[in-house]
């Protein structure tokens, strides 16, 4: 699952032991393993080699250029949802023929920006925003190549904040409107329709919500055809889950031959958006442990990390496994582990059972490498953690820790 081991007694990212990482780079500290990326994109892209297919990583799960390089260099394409991440994908190396650019909000200046990089596909995700990709493709001399996101009001059976292809979401079109919507960009002079757009949500632990979604995509694809549209592409998102607790997700190659079956004797790529199932579980923050203190209620663990650094617990009460660095084989102790923000909301564990632990010593926060970093602030004007990429024996400083200058630097 991941390359983070245990040897003599201490945890090591791949040939590199986490205590020496933490003396040279300071804590809190986010450590990303070569080796993981590598497997976790090998075993997903593979498991759809029986289609024609595009593996386009999620940008927003990990921005890293490091980590971009890492997979581009694997041939992974990138999914973006902000001028920034498309920045960042050029930035990396990523070829922009496997970019698709999805999201709600796009600017004309990033449209512009898109058009102009040569990306393969925008998303489109509203009738304005068709109108708006028109005009400039219009204006730039360009036809944008273009997918409308179905919004096809399946339950993906996730956390209602990462759950995006209901009816109440904010994301896509609904099927009629879809229809119409296909109507006009076949009009219009700068669009070309080519392909259909689907995401439901993150973290499924089931493929029957992505079956059921495909289903109804099929159908609204003979659809289009009847309205002599024909599409090329089907993308149908990312949002397989990984491993955080118990849950159980699917393995890719399942998932693979489920669209396989399906889909093997239709005229289309098949484009998917994988992010945490790969970045996930490669990555782990590591944190210090400031104090310890105990009340007449509660035993707490105080240590340097905080909501600002991984906000995932605190946003969606989110599991992530805690481990010592050094296991001392103490008795355990029901704790709550939090951070110095100054908010009730900041913990990254809740009546959790641990070793008890003692002031000074290192702890491992697991499957830190998806919307960890990514979601990072600097709230409470605390400097982001440095990130490491360790690739066998190899460190990459993939970016330095943030100083109180990086603070103010943009400031008058």
């Amino acid at each position: 699952m991941h390359h983070f081991t245990y040897r003599g007694g201490e945890l090591f990212a791949e040939d590199v032991p986490v205590t020496q990482l933490a003396a040279t780079y300071g804590t809190p500290l986010y450590i990303y393993t070569a080796a993981t990326l590598r497997r976790h994109f090998e075993a997903f892209d593979s498991a759809f080699n029986g289609l024609p297919h595009l593996t386009c990583f999620s940008v927003k799960a990990n921005s890293n250029l490091a980590v971009l390089k890492t997979l581009g260099a694997m041939g992974a394409g990138l999914d973006i949802v902000s001028g920034g991440e498309l920045y960042r994908g050029l930035a990396a190396g990523v070829d922009p023929a496997k970019i698709v650019y999805s999201g709600v909000g796009k600017r004309a200046d990033e449209l512009e920006q898109a058009l102009s990089s040569g990306i393969l596909m925008i998303n489109v995700e509203s009738v304005g925003e068709l109108e708006q990709v028109n005009a400039v493709a219009t204006r730039l001399g360009k036809t944008a190549r273009v997918s409308l996101r179905i919004n096809p009001d399946v339950d993906p059976k996730t956390h209602p904040y990462i759950s995006t292809g209901m009816q109440k979401n904010k994301f896509g079109l609904d099927m009629d409107s879809a229809l119409a919507a296909y109507g006009r960009a076949k009009e219009l002079p700068g669009i070309e329709p080519m392909g259909i757009d689907c995401h439901i949500g993150s973290q499924l632990t089931t493929i029957a919500p992505f079956l059921e979604a495909l289903e109804k995509i099929l159908t609204f694809r003979e659809k289009l055809s009847a309205m002599g549209i024909e599409t090329r592409y089907l993308d149908l998102g990312g949002g397989l889950g990984i491993q955080y607790d118990e849950e159980e997700p699917p393995h890719p190659a399942e998932f693979g031959k489920a669209l396989a079956d399906r889909l093997k004797n239709l005229p289309i790529t098949l484009i998917l958006e994988p992010g945490r199932v790969i970045v996930g579980n490669a990555g782990i923050l590591v944190t210090r442990v400031v104090y310890t203190k105990t009340t007449p209620t509660k035993h707490f663990v105080i240590v340097d990390a905080a909501m600002n650094d991984l906000i995932r617990p605190c946003l969606y009460g989110s599991y992530h496994a805690i481990r010592e660095v050094r296991p001392a084989g103490r008795e355990p102790l029901v704790v709550d582990v939090v951070g110095p923000i100054c908010e009730s909301s900041d913990f990254l564990a809740k009546d959790r059972k641990l070793p008890t632990v003692t002031q000074g010593e290192l702890l491992a926060v697991y499957s830190a490498g998806a919307y960890g970093f990514t979601m990072a602030s600097n709230y409470n004007s605390r400097p982001r953690p440095a990130e490491l990429l360790v690739d066998g024996d190899k460190i990459i400083v993939a970016r330095r820790r943030e100083t109180y200058e990086d603070l103010v630097a943009l400031e008058r």
